[in-house]
């Protein structure tokens, strides 16, 4: 599987470690391997991977995490298939670098 990262250090991601029973759902529902699990508690492992979908926290059954869906990249993506343009999560529409890779 290709590792997407996304912007550097902006990711709104957090887990609240002290409600982490270790059940391991987010590591079933997270598409880039952002969680691991060590010690019996979920670790953020890759934090610029994550493309804020949501679907760690709507799978948390202990609410131990918590992102902004629909600011980052995940949205961008979304919005760049709907507009049939291509996705971009940072910087002008105009910019022609890559913003996710």
């Amino acid at each position: 599987m290709v590792k997407h990262k996304y912007l550097k250090n902006v990711v709104s991601l957090k887990l609240d470690i002290e409600k982490c029973v270790g059940c391991g759902m987010c590591l079933e529902v997270c598409p880039h391997e952002v969680f691991r699990l060590d010690a019996g508690k979920a670790y953020i492992q890759e934090r610029d991977s994550c493309m804020e979908c949501g679907a760690c926290v709507n799978n948390c059954p202990f609410e131990a995490l918590n992102v902004n869906s629909g600011v980052g990249c995940a949205y961008a993506i979304i919005k760049g298939k709907l507009n049939g343009s291509a996705p971009c999560c940072g910087g002008s529409e105009d910019d022609k670098s890559p913003c996710c890779g």
